[in-house]
């Protein structure tokens, strides 16, 4: 069968490719008029897939003079009248995708390798000199033999610290030494520089490119940039409307639910204290080419190195669905020594700005949008809930219609299997212990219900108390009282007594209150009541 649809960019990251081979482009070309004629050096951190590699490519054929790239686009017109438009520069190209840096020499031979495609370029004698020097010769010399100032790209720098991080210290430390060494030479050759720019995912506060080179002006957090990577909504119905309108037909919806289902799925990033939504534009491709609403940016890498560092970290993990503070430094730095886990969140992508406090000059944080909030509900789950996975659709569908239909027992039985699959935690007959009793018994609670795609609330404030767990539904609202050691009648007995339910008693939907006993010394659940 012959598919009958616009060519739309996946996993495209040259410029050139996607330009003349008549891939969708949504054009982005005005911040690059506003980055070369109002700077110079420049650092930009958005996460993963985020189309930075795009970016940097279309700044390169920018620098090469490929003026019959770019016909159309909004730059075209912005340099109708500059007599410095459209001249060839000479460029250097780093690139730190697509590697594995997990080995001890392994960013040095990649730099290495850079180098000597330059050295052949330019006739340079390969020298047995340091990566250092190396590069400082390329720079000069083809600055001398184009008699034009050097372009530097560098895409996602932080990739080589990034796969060393927590797992090799040494390595890590190697290589924060090696682009200290490196990357430190541009600024004592800024005279030769025409243009310079910086991708990743993160900026460290503590790697010498932006100690050694505090020229570089970040753009991450920048009213003027928000936009630079990603999709708004505005491009979104302008780039993409057949599109649009073909998911529609193929999933029995209206344009109109499109649109609402794309925005709840892949919208809500801000790169600025006040900005309009961001689309993940490596989400919405995906779902436009197979017209399918998945969790298609989540599935590219499971973030287990960040479940880890939030596990260790004592941030209660239902915290992340309601908004968090963070201050202005850490969302611009990142400290690897820092036990505060949302920074690391926010710059991978995995957490968005929600808010802004001009007083203390903070931010409250949030999930972006449903593709990332259960995505890392469900990397908790199987971090944290062993369940076997050939069983987990049917347990997940059964689960899913005991909650729909309000059979309790169905669901407490669930329960006490998922208890029973639970590792017995070291130190368990520690007082620390406590904490695991107290806390977790109700996260199980809480992560399940969430992966079933459920409205649930812990921890739930009234005028006398706060109830441990509510569940709503469309035809029912569970109300959870939870007691460690106990008796489920007392559990029951304190839903009355606090009028939890109150607030739900005019709504029409059935209520049930479930009292709760759990046994801390068999670590399970020992008897539940239904009022």
């Amino acid at each position: 069968m012959v598919l009958n649809r616009r060519k739309l960019p996946l996993g495209i990251q040259d410029f050139e490719d996607l330009r003349t081979n008549d891939y969708v482009y949504v054009d982005k070309t005005e911040h690059i008029y506003n980055l070369v004629h109002f700077g110079k050096p420049y650092f930009l951190s958005r996460p993963r897939r985020f189309g930075k590699s795009l970016f940097l490519s279309t700044l390169k054929y920018y620098f090469l003079g490929k003026k019959e790239l770019f016909k159309g686009l909004a730059i075209e017109e912005l340099e109708k009248d500059s007599p410095e438009a459209w001249q060839k520069y000479p460029v250097l190209y780093f690139d730190f995708n697509g590697q594995n840096y997990q080995e001890k020499g392994a960013l040095e031979s990649s730099i290495s390798a850079v180098l000597k495609n330059y050295e052949q370029e330019y006739g340079i004698s390969s020298a047995e000199d340091t990566l250092s020097n190396r590069f400082e010769v390329v720079i000069k010399t083809a600055y001398e033999k184009t008699c034009k100032k050097v372009v530097v790209l560098i895409d996602e720098y932080d990739k080589p610290l990034l796969e060393a991080m927590n797992t090799n210290l040494e390595l890590e430390e190697s290589n924060r030494a090696v682009f200290k060494g490196f990357f430190g030479k541009l600024k004592s050759l800024d005279g030769y520089l025409k243009f310079v720019f910086f991708t990743g995912v993160t900026k460290f506060s503590k790697v010498s490119i932006f100690s050694d080179i505090n020229q570089l002006t970040d753009i991450s957090i920048d009213e003027s940039f928000t936009d630079i990577c990603g999709i708004t909504q505005a491009e979104l119905e302008k780039y993409f409307s057949p599109e649009i309108d073909t998911m529609a037909q193929k999933n029995e919806i209206s344009r109109e639910e499109c649109l609402k289902k794309l925005k709840q799925m892949y919208d809500g990033y801000h790169f600025y204290k006040k900005c309009e939504d961001i689309y993940n534009p490596y989400s919405l491709i995906n779902a436009f080419y197979k017209n399918d609403f998945g969790n298609f940016w989540f599935e590219t890498g499971t973030p287990t190195f960040l479940i880890r560092r939030l596990e260790n970290s004592g941030v209660d993990y239902r915290d992340l669905s309601g908004l968090l503070e963070a201050s202005e430094e850490d969302l611009k730095d990142y400290r690897p020594e820092n036990p505060n886990p949302l920074p690391l969140f926010y710059q991978s992508g995995y957490l968005t700005i929600k808010g802004w406090n001009k007083e203390l000059r903070s931010y409250t944080l949030g999930y972006p949008n449903d593709e990332i909030k259960y995505g890392i509900l469900r990397a908790l789950s199987k971090y944290y809930i062993p369940i076997d996975n050939t069983k987990a659709w049917s347990f997940v569908g059964n689960f899913l219609k005991d909650v729909r239909e309000g059979n309790v027992d169905g669901i407490m039985n669930r329960f006490v299997s998922i208890y029973a699959s639970l590792p017995y935690p070291s130190g368990a007959n520690d007082p620390e212990s406590e904490k695991w009793i107290e806390r977790d018994f109700q996260n199980v609670f809480y992560l399940e219900f969430m992966n079933l795609g459920q409205f649930v609330q812990t921890e739930v404030h009234s005028a006398l108390g706060r109830a441990d767990c509510i569940l709503q539904t469309t035809d029912y609202v569970y109300i959870f009282e939870f007691k460690r050691d106990k008796s489920a009648d007392e559990a029951l007995a304190q839903i009355d007594e606090k009028g939890y339910s109150a607030s739900f008693a005019a709504d029409g939907r059935k209520i049930l209150k479930i009292g709760v006993c759990f046994d801390s010394k068999k670590r399970t659940i020992s008897e539940w009541k239904v009022e």
